[in-house]
């Protein structure tokens, strides 16, 4: 088992760093396809389209033609999604990485390096929500190359953000991560944080039965700012 270690970022981990978190996003876009699938909203809808183009056309070929695109497009839409998401991020917080994490207060940005490589990652900032301002910190871009999994990492870089929250005299971690990522769901309830809400990110989001799930992270014995 390879070795690694946390350590704040620098100028030279760029590439690394948005070449990570966008393969980290696109990779559960099968998973997204497959829980849009699974819903009964999808399966109901091609169902529906089924019928009406076998009693429109008389042939249940060509009904089963018109569901193979409707799941064609179901992909593309699914995967739009993604990369709408990545490309957001990559042009605004991950573009300017220090001025978004490390000249800005109560923020940082912590990589893990294992071989010279930067093979993990993860943020934390003041919440967007105003309610918890002041009270909690936030953990986001949390990524963990795929070779580099089960080894520990992804706690560690937990880890970093729960101290560094518990030092600056705040309370709680919240953060937020998708339905379909099921690994990291099970990583931060391992680590003290429940769910506390969920919604979906857009009006695509809610056709797609896709929801964000909120955690939060109650820090106890926490100690004065400094």
């Amino acid at each position: 088992m390879a070795s690694y270690r946390i350590r704040q970022y620098r100028d030279q981990d760029y590439d690394a760093v948005r070449t990570l978190f966008a393969r980290g996003i696109l990779e559960h876009t099968l998973a997204g396809y497959r829980h849009v699938l699974r819903s009964a909203r999808a399966k109901l809808a091609l169902l529906v389209l089924f019928v009406a183009v076998r009693a429109a056309a008389g042939y249940w070929v060509l009904g089963l033609g018109a569901v193979t695109l409707a799941l064609v497009a179901a992909w593309f839409l699914v995967r739009s999604f993604s990369t709408s998401y990545v490309q957001q991020a990559l042009s605004t917080d991950l573009r300017d990485i220090p001025a978004s994490y490390l000249r800005a207060p109560d923020s940082c940005f912590w990589v893990a390096e294992a071989g010279g490589a930067v093979v993990g990652m993860v943020a934390v900032a003041p919440p967007q929500d105003p309610a918890e301002r002041g009270v909690a910190l936030e953990l986001k871009r949390m990524s963990v190359s795929k070779d580099y999994r089960g080894r520990g990492i992804s706690k560690a870089l937990c880890g970093e953000v729960l101290r560094f929250a518990r030092a600056r005299g705040y309370g709680a971690v919240v953060l937020s991560t998708s339905m379909v990522q099921v690994a990291a769901q099970r990583l931060y309830e391992g680590q003290g944080f429940r769910k506390v809400g969920a919604f979906s990110p857009s009006l695509l989001g809610s056709l797609l039965c896709f929801q964000i799930f909120h955690y939060r992270c109650d820090l106890p014995g926490r100690t004065a700012a400094p």
